[in-house]
């Protein structure tokens, strides 16, 4: 059994239940490779499926992680989609049948919650090591998107990899696309895929974090005439002016959420936008992003609202202006088809996430998601 480190989640991180440890990895079945990590980054979607003590999807102990880039060390039977040695992109699964995989959105998959982040009882992917070579330590869950990255080598499904062979150069580079596979697709995709912005558009983007700020990256790539960043973070505000925001809004505790709206109309000569983009989940901000966006607008839900949380949406006004409230999942992309198309941004200087990235060793986890969420660091990636 291959031994290596992982950051085990034994329970909420809020209560000190993430602990870095060494574990051995199972044989690998059917259709999984096995993946030496080299960097892995850090996504709030990992703290809000554990950082609970329960509810949906959350299991403990389990190895969390799910924007990993690394080499592939050995392949399972049947497994077809990359060979030893090959550098590789971790992503989401999907099932690959349901109606809307077959019609090109695996990001809204049927069974996408399944696959993703609930777990089949005794199928473990980790064992906490042992002392004693002849006592078998409890099993840990893995393949959280079907590879828990957080660990220095992985057992990953098949359905998570994107080859990118022949795409990326050098470890460096490599370690450095890490995020590719959530976050970055998550926001540029949702602007360029889901809401097919284009030149003509007035785009505002609620939350400048890693989604947020890729989301500011897409609307310059594809020319947007507007592009309005808001946040409460003076240097997250700065950024987005750097990485294409034409304007910036900043709120805070204490705003007045109506001034954010009335600043947005203000700016877009009161037509509103046409793409509005909440990344918080934040119900008070989404209400206002329904407010700020203009007829025959769409409003991009990206972020994780509370599961309580409610909408109030007029019909009537609703119906008149031709608005639309679109959920967005990973952006709505084949990954295997968009992150080739994010290698050439960055490669080209379009996507430059260099400004976004801020490296830290596997023992630094800790200060890596403080300086998350205090806002100090936009996208922290683990080095292993």
């Amino acid at each position: 059994m291959t031994t290596t480190r992982a950051l085990i989640s034994y329970g909420s991180y809020k209560l000190g239940g993430w602990k870095l440890k060494n574990v051995s990895l199972r044989p690998l079945r059917e259709k999984e490779l096995l993946i030496e990590v080299v960097a892995s980054g850090i996504c709030q979607t990992d703290l809000h499926f554990a950082g609970a003590e329960s509810g949906f999807g959350v299991h403990y102990p389990r190895v969390m992680g799910h924007e990993g880039a690394g080499y592939v060390r050995d392949i399972g039977p049947n497994t077809r989609v990359a060979k030893v040695g090959d550098p590789v992109i971790m992503s989401f699964s999907s099932c690959k049948s349901c109606e809307p995989c077959a019609r090109g959105h695996p990001a809204h998959c049927t069974g996408f919650n399944a696959i993703n982040f609930e777990v089949v009882p005794g199928n473990f992917v980790f064992k906490e090591a042992s002392a004693s070579s002849t006592v078998s330590g409890p099993d840990i869950y893995g393949q959280f998107f079907g590879q828990s990255s957080f660990a220095s080598s992985s057992i990953v499904n098949e359905d998570s990899i994107v080859n990118v062979s022949g795409l990326v150069e050098s470890r460096d580079e490599l370690t450095l696309l890490s995020p590719l596979g959530c976050g970055v697709q998550t926001g540029s995709g949702a602007i360029i895929n889901a809401a097919n912005a284009g030149p003509d558009d007035r785009v505002a983007v609620i939350g400048l974090g890693g989604v947020g700020l890729s989301a500011v990256m897409g609307a310059k790539i594809v020319g947007c005439t507007q592009i309005i960043g808001i946040d409460r973070h003076e240097s997250r505000l700065e950024l987005a002016k750097e990485l294409g925001a034409t304007h910036v809004v900043r709120v805070d505790a204490e705003s007045d959420l109506g001034e954010v709206t009335a600043a947005v109309r203000a700016i877009t000569g009161d037509l509103g936008t046409n793409i509005t983009l909440d990344t918080t989940g934040v119900p008070g901000l989404i209400a206002q992003g329904v407010k700020m966006t203009g007829f025959k607008g769409k409003i991009l839900q990206v972020g994780t609202a509370p599961e309580t949380g409610k909408l109030m949406i007029p019909i009537h006004e609703f119906m008149v202006s031709g608005r639309q409230f679109m959920g967005v999942v990973e952006g709505d992309v084949v990954p295997r088809e968009y992150i080739p198309k994010l290698i050439r941004w960055v490669r080209e200087g379009k996507l430059p996430l260099e400004k976004i990235v801020k490296f830290y060793q596997a023992d630094e986890f800790q200060a890596a998601i403080q300086d998350m969420q205090s806002g100090q660091t936009v996208k922290p990636v683990i080095l292993w």
